[in-house]
């Protein structure tokens, strides 16, 4: 299985014919410069050529009118003057009579992608299409869309595919209102909602809880620069209080963006903080990605300051649901290096290409922290990830009604756009080369290794370092060979000779501590230990920051710990998966980025419990992190998991994780409180703007 790519010269072949500054920047080169990167790239030969095909009729339909589509079919046959007065009626958009087929085109390449991947002939892909598509509504083009191409997508995977959780993520910097209007009041049912009442439903309650949950659903999550309503499409229903209608309620996450200069550290912390809990609740069959990288650096559009590099990270993280499957589709992207530098970096990631090193994370800023938490007090009622979030920020520290009251501020907040918009160069994305073995596993003897993975092969002399403790009185030999064969992989693994490791061992404390106390800080300064499970013997006392210890299990270590030591106590343990991915994703994920590792030793004890669906999912989330530097160590009674960890060292998708059970009231409560007290320390665990300090962008 691989990754697909769709992309056809024709979608070129329009372009705007008159004087229209509002549509000028739509213009044909945004597909070329994408695709020609590819190619010089060679990322393009390592994808999976999908021909496009046209949309049939009977599939635009299932997002549009009628009306709309008969009317759009007219357009090839129009004088300019014609093309000009049939654009007066829409917004934003321009017509061209060419512009009809390109859009059969756009849409039916999203077709061919989702065919492709829930076939299995692909694991994910992304469509370079053209047209874009998630502004256009039901009877309407805007915003440079005639079809409203994700949309038809998602409509079509649950009607030929019987997709019934469907996932778009828009990260476009424009509010795609067109998906949203399209689901905002589809039936369907907060499942989470029926574990906790179903015991006081009486028998046909239940029958007609079973009737309803086979209704389809889609959650739509779109950020968005907004700025009060100020920024296109000016709409009161972008905010994010707009969370769905009737049945649909919860189904729709508007996260805005009040200010121009938003950061990785931004966009990482909503990932963090809102989708991925979200995300992880409603468990999608599959994730489709209203791919715009207008919200990149020096788009004159979004005026943000993400790097590029930061599309690799977020399509990683999305890549851990569905069971991989993921389509991304192109829509927005108007500076003509950072889109295809973007566009490159998503593809990478698709391919399974160790992820960058995320550079320069800083505290989110006050305004991004604002719209977190008004987003998740929105929400908190509709998903039980968020039960537990803060309320909507009070009016005294509101920046609406700051800037409102405050002249100075809005000369200052000016000040602030036009520094972004002033910004024209950034450095190109890292290079991201693979090491030459991408898993390599050390085990005993009858113990065989994994497809896959390389039987890793060391010298049986002793390391220089180790050999002189034998010299200076140690007398377990064998401990000390073992430990040295370690401690060559993860010399390999530093110097990307390997990308990561799996370890059976009889004694993982005495291993991980004998290797990691001598190892150069030229090559490692910064270890990331996660240990799931109890493990009393581990020396975790660390204050140094170079290691930074995080222990989930049922243990209260609540005593022991500091900055760098982070015990995360659940009721029931590693079993509880539902406390589990809410510790992983709330504190796990946003510590490590924020501490941003060059090692990460994942250790899984005895009898931890963790399933191994989880055990997976943890996994492919940590190797987003010290450039897919992850060594797992696990005692060798463990051996029966020895697949699934290959598996996912692998980069093979996580199954799902199915429907999770609500969260435990007293491990969220608990959870919520250890980030509050963590949250001085670690700023990319903040989830409320009281007292933070606004920060310039770039």
């Amino acid at each position: 299985m691989g990754t697909a790519l769709i992309y056809d010269e024709e979608m070129t072949k329009y372009k705007l014919l008159w004087v229209d500054p509002a549509c000028k920047i739509e213009v044909p080169e945004r597909l070329t410069v994408s695709y020609e990167a590819l190619v010089r790239s060679g990322l393009s030969d390592r994808c999976v050529s999908i021909p496009p095909r046209e949309a049939t009729d009977a599939e635009i339909l299932l997002a549009h009118s009628e009306e709309y589509l008969e009317a759009v079919k007219k357009t090839p046959y129009m004088t300019l003057e014609d093309l000009k007065e049939f654009t007066l009626q829409y917004g934003d958009v321009y017509f061209h009579p060419n512009i009809y087929h390109c859009a059969k085109l756009a849409a039916g390449s999203a077709l061919q992608l989702v065919d492709s991947v829930m076939t299995g002939k692909v694991r994910n892909g992304i469509a370079l299409v053209r047209p874009p598509g998630h502004h256009s509504m039901r009877s309407a083009a805007n915003g440079f869309c005639v079809f409203n191409n994700v949309a038809i997508a998602a409509q079509y995977a649950k009607q030929k595919h019987g997709v019934k959780r469907v996932l778009i993520v828009d990260w476009d910097i424009h509010h795609g209102q067109g998906v949203q209007y399209c689901f905002e009041d589809d039936p369907r049912f907060n499942s989470s909602y029926s574990l906790r009442t179903c015991s006081r439903l009486n028998r046909l309650n239940i029958l007609l809880i079973i009737f309803i949950l086979v209704f389809y659903s889609v959650l739509y999550y779109s950020w968005h620069r907004y700025e009060h309503q100020k920024f296109w499409p000016n709409l009161r229903e972008s905010d994010y209080d707009s969370v769905g209608k009737g049945n649909g309620a919860g189904f729709n996450v508007n996260v805005p963006w009040n200010k121009v200069g938003m950061e990785n550290s931004d966009y990482l912390s909503i990932f963090c903080h809102v989708l991925l809990p979200v995300a992880y609740e409603f468990c999608p069959d599959l994730v489709l990605v209203c791919a715009g990288f207008d919200s990149a650096i020096g788009d004159p559009e979004g005026e943000m300051c993400a790097t590029p590099d930061i599309f690799a990270h977020l399509t990683h993280l999305l890549m851990n649901l569905a069971g991989g499957k993921l389509c991304a589709v192109l829509e927005g992207g108007y500076n003509l290096t950072s889109l295809p530098q973007s566009v490159c970096q998503t593809v990478q990631t698709l391919l399974g290409d160790p992820l960058p090193q995320p550079a320069g994370l800083r505290s989110p800023c006050k305004s991004a922290l604002e719209s977190l938490q008004c987003v998740r007090s929105a929400h908190r009622r509709y998903w039980s990830f968020l039960k537990h979030a803060a309320n909507q920020p009070s009016t005294d520290i509101s920046t609406k009604r700051i800037k409102l009251a405050n002249e100075e501020e809005g000369k200052t907040e000016m000040a602030v756009e036009e520094r972004a918009a002033e910004i024209k160069e950034w450095p190109e994305p890292p290079e991201r080369p693979s090491p030459p073995v991408r898993c390599a596993s050390l085990l005993p003897e009858d113990v065989a290794c994994p497809d896959g993975l390389k039987l890793f092969s060391s010298s049986k002399d002793l390391h220089p370092l180790l050999a002189s403790k034998l010299q200076n009185g140690a007398d377990d030999q064998d401990a000390l060979i073992t430990v040295s064969r370690l401690y060559a992989m993860i010399e390999k693994m530093l110097t990307n000779e390997i990308g990561s490791g799996l370890v059976l061992i009889s004694d993982i404390s005495a291993a991980m501590m004998g290797a990691l106390q001598d190892l150069p800080s030229d090559l490692v300064d910064r270890v990331l230990v996660v240990c799931v499970g109890k493990e009393k013997d581990l020396n975790y006392l660390t204050t140094d920051g170079k290691m930074l210890f995080v222990q989930i299990s049922d243990e209260d270590k609540e005593k022991e710990k500091n900055k760098y030591f982070i015990p995360v106590s659940l009721k029931k343990g590693c079993s509880d998966t539902a406390g589990f991915i809410q510790a992983v994703l709330g504190l796990l994920l946003p510590l490590a980025y924020e501490y941003d590792p060059t090692l990460v030793l994942l250790v899984r004890t005895p009898g931890s419990g963790v399933d191994d669906s989880m055990w997976q999912q943890l996994i492919g989330l940590l190797l987003g992190f010290a450039k897919g530097h992850t060594l797992v160590l696990m005692q060798t009674n463990e051996k029966v998991h020895v697949g699934p960890t290959a598996s996912a060292l692998l980069g093979r998708p996580a199954p799902p994780l199915l429907e999770l059970q609500t969260l435990d009231q007293e491990d969220g409560e608990a959870l919520e409180r250890l980030r509050e007290r963590l949250q001085t320390d670690w700023k990319m665990l903040q989830t409320t703007s009281e007292g933070t300090e606004e920060t310039l962008p770039c």
